[in-house]
């Protein structure tokens, strides 16, 4: 018998790679298409939820014009004045020392939130009022 191993021809490497490039560019457009997809389809919020230490602090309307002061830390030290205006809700002024929160863009779509780090605050629009809302079980029994 004659054992001699075949190599693949240069053409066939080229090819290969060629389809590898057209699938990697294919998966890439798949993916930028959903996350746009995503991004436009998702709906205007209601509400924003403001959370402190993992615990609800409240829940502000974002039909009404409102300046609400967030205080935490011992003794109420620790401020974020949060603004809600013409449907949406931005950080004004932070008394953390990096003031992160001070220079996000408003938020107004459900899902968009907002994080203070240092003052352990997080932001969040949802769609409280909304006819689609549904509590999601914990366990199916």
């Amino acid at each position: 018998m004659d054992q001699t191993k075949e190599t693949p021809k240069p053409e066939t490497k080229k090819h290969k790679l060629r389809n590898d490039l057209i699938l990697i560019a294919a998966l890439v457009v798949v993916l930028v298409l959903a996350g746009l997809a995503f991004w436009l389809l998702r709906g205007e919020g209601d509400s924003v939820i403001v959370e402190v230490n993992g615990n609800l602090y409240g829940t502000y309307s974002l039909a009404k014009d409102q300046t609400v002061e967030i205080r935490t830390g011992e003794g109420g030290t620790e401020l974020n004045l949060l603004v809600i205006k013409d449907g949406k809700a931005f950080v004004e002024s932070a008394t953390c020392p990096g003031g992160d929160c001070t220079r996000h863009n408003p938020i107004s779509r459900e899902g968009e939130s907002i994080v203070c780090l240092p003052h352990k605050v997080v932001i969040t629009v949802k769609l409280v009022g909304g006819e689609g809302e549904k509590p999601i079980p914990d366990a199916v029994t």
